[in-house]
């Protein structure tokens, strides 16, 4: 017997975008594939996916949807702002190289992963230092982020956009607050040599961290407000409204930053001045390999633990019930034992008589008829 395949979705934050185009709520969504707004919710943000008939009337809803999308894009299009620094860095072309194209061989999952950590990790480790403000922690999360990707390569290799998934990855490890609670994250790290930059980065680290993240990607990276609203997993008026409060917050501070181009200059200039390199795609690779056989290990381990614990406890369990013992109970009408103390006139004189009496012979067992 076999399995129909899956019908094909559009990414998380595709989903999202064609239902915010179309100006429909999780719960109109939510009603007409006949599951919870929650369930919605958990579908746009890619914590789950859909399976079975929910999938496949999920699937028809965003495909009616799309065709409408894809005409309005073709009349609106934003050209996002370009950035030497916080963009994604281009893919080299040899100037030997002829214009015409030319067949290729189909690249490893490990060479197609190379070419994206080659793409991406460099600007990704400066945008996630505008987030942190801290180096190693930048480079850490960027690490962690690949290393997720690869140990989920199918996944992300048939994303529509794979730098989106591995920079939402890096943007929510590096935002955790369980980080405050490491010894080595406690104390501040050394602030930037300029002082303009340190004037900005300082100001930057005060916004609430949904507002940081929102700023970085719009203002930073570029995206246009239904994307970076996507990435952030907010509605398109909150991820405005963030927008306005962190650029009138930035400017309240610091005046020249007023101008939203010369915020992107400057942010760009900020992590550009740190030397962020991120580590080889290879050692990545490895390493994320070696944490998940670890885990692995350790899951395997932890299993066979509770198995042998379960078999030694039916073991030496009972068979039968044993009712416990009783507590004691108080009983009435019982003299109290008493010490031996002095002999009464009667027992003083039995036991002269017995003294006196012989203590030998068979006279002893012959009655007294006296």
């Amino acid at each position: 017997m076999t399995q129909s395949p899956a019908a094909p979705l559009p990414p998380p934050k595709e989903r999202r975008r064609l239902r915010e185009a179309h100006a429909l709520t999780q719960a109109q969504v939510a009603s007409t594939v006949g599951v919870t707004r929650e369930t919605v919710r958990a579908w746009e943000a890619g914590r789950t996916t859909p399976r079975g008939t929910k999938r496949a009337a999920y699937a028809r809803l965003l495909a009616s949807l799309e065709p409408e999308m894809t005409e309005l894009q073709k009349v609106t299009q934003p050209q996002p702002r370009v950035s030497a620094s916080l963009q994604a860095d281009p893919p080299q072309q040899d100037p030997g190289t002829p214009d015409a194209p030319e067949q290729r061989a189909p690249l490893t999952p490990a060479q197609a992963f190379d070419a994206l950590y080659a793409f991406c990790a460099p600007a990704l480790v400066r945008q996630t230092y505008l987030l942190t403000g801290r180096r190693e922690l930048a480079r850490e999360s960027v690490e962690r982020a690949f290393q997720s990707a690869w140990q989920r390569w199918p996944e992300v290799a048939t994303d529509r956009d794979p730098a989106g998934w591995v920079r939402a990855t890096a943007y929510e490890y590096a935002l955790s607050p369980w980080h405050r609670l490491r010894p080595r994250y406690r104390h501040p790290e050394a602030p930037p040599a300029s002082a303009p930059d340190r004037a900005l980065l300082d100001v930057l680290l005060r916004l609430p961290p949904s507002y940081r993240r929102t700023l970085v990607l719009y203002d930073g990276v570029g995206l246009d407000l239904p994307e970076t609203a996507a990435e952030t997993e907010a509605s398109t008026p909150a991820a405005a409204n963030r927008v306005l409060h962190a650029r009138e917050a930035l400017a309240t501070r610091l005046p020249e930053l007023a101008d939203p181009a010369t915020l992107h200059r400057r942010l760009a200039e900020v992590a550009s001045a740190e030397r962020l390199r991120a580590p080889r795609p290879r050692t990545v690779r490895l390493s994320g390999e070696r944490r998940a056989s670890f885990w692995t290990r350790a899951a395997i381990a932890f299993t066979v633990t509770i198995i042998g614990a379960t078999a030694l406890t039916l073991n030496t369990a009972p068979t039968h019930y044993e009712p416990p013992v009783p507590p004691g109970a108080t009983v009435s009408g019982v003299p109290p034992r008493q010490a031996p103390g002095a002999l009464s006139d009667a027992e003083l004189a039995l036991r002269a008589k017995l003294r006196k009496e012989t203590s030998h012979g068979p006279e002893r067992l012959v009655p007294d008829l006296r």
